[in-house]
């Protein structure tokens, strides 16, 4: 049985550490919560004129209250005043607002660069002859198949293109007086600068005027407006529209190339195709320009110097 020995042994000296830190943590309480006085003095008359009664438990309470309330104190004053421009790094109002109007117009130079980026991008799509062709016209048929069908139109459609085509011209030819006070007060820009070979002619169903000048010309926006469309028939080419304000439509026939996309904004005096010879109606480079208000066609020689 001589083997329990030891093993009591360190029983006891565990338990005797333990009961040593007990004591010295009471020791330590009973030491932070003795009273101590602090007394003035007179020198002279060794009178005392104050006293104060404390232990180390209320100086360490003390000192931590005070350091949490100089803590606070020094936080408001630099996230609440003036104070915290002095801080490296922190900067001023005035440097802000400066960053926020530099910001504003590095976005405005980004959109006029993309802008300019656009616009370069045409005229090179222009210049290399990449942009768009003519469309092939559909061949013709060689077998005969259709030859014998008749295509003749019945009495009553002449009739009805007769009364249609009256119709449209008794719209279209109508008097200046009705229009000019509106448009004259607009300043139309000349979409290009050439011979009148063909003028105004609603009779012969002719609602624009043809402008001769050199191939590869560019044609210009009249007025301010918005791209309404850009498109290709057979007959017509290239065709792009503007809407101007005022009820007011430019149409641009036989491009050989568009500049602009539908919805488009556009400047007066602005690139928005190039003069071509497209289309089955064109006989040469050429613009037809045609010019309407309020739905009718007018005559564009009137408020244009071509």
């Amino acid at each position: 049985m001589d083997y329990k020995f030891p093993l009591q042994k360190n029983i006891l000296h565990l338990y005797g550490m333990v009961e040593s830190k007990k004591a010295k943590i009471k020791n330590l309480g009973v030491l932070l919560r003795r009273k101590y006085r602090l007394i003035l003095l007179n020198d002279t008359s060794l009178d005392e004129k104050f006293s104060l009664r404390l232990s180390p438990l209320n100086i360490l309470i003390g000192v931590l209250a005070l350091t949490i309330i100089m803590t606070s104190i020094v936080i408001s004053l630099v996230a609440f005043t003036g104070l915290r421009e002095y801080i490296p790094g922190y900067g001023t109002t005035e440097e802000r607002r400066q960053m926020l109007r530099l910001s504003y117009k590095a976005d405005s130079l980004e959109k006029k660069v993309q802008a300019r980026d656009a616009y370069l991008q045409g005229i090179l799509t222009m210049l290399t002859e990449t942009g768009e062709k003519e469309a092939k016209r559909p061949a013709r048929d060689s077998s005969g198949k259709y030859s014998k069908l008749n295509i003749a139109p019945s009495k009553a459609d002449i009739e009805f293109r007769q009364e249609f085509d009256l119709r449209k011209q008794e719209k279209s030819i109508t008097p200046s007086q009705t229009y000019s006070g509106q448009l004259q007060e607009l300043l139309f820009f000349a979409p290009v600068k050439g011979l009148v070979t063909e003028s105004f002619d609603p009779i012969h169903a002719h609602y624009g005027t043809d402008v001769a000048t050199k191939e590869d010309e560019f044609i210009k926006a009249t007025l301010d407006g918005t791209i309404i469309y850009r498109g290709f028939t057979a007959e017509d080419g290239n065709i792009i529209q503007i809407q101007h304000s005022n009820n007011v439509v430019s149409i641009y026939k036989h491009c050989s190339m568009v500049l602009k996309n539908a919805g488009d904004k556009v400047r007066s005096g602005e690139a928005i195709a190039v003069v071509g010879n497209t289309g089955e109606n064109s006989k040469g480079a050429h613009l037809h320009f045609e010019l309407w208000f309020n739905g009718i066609a007018v005559n564009a020689q009137d408020f244009v110097a071509f």
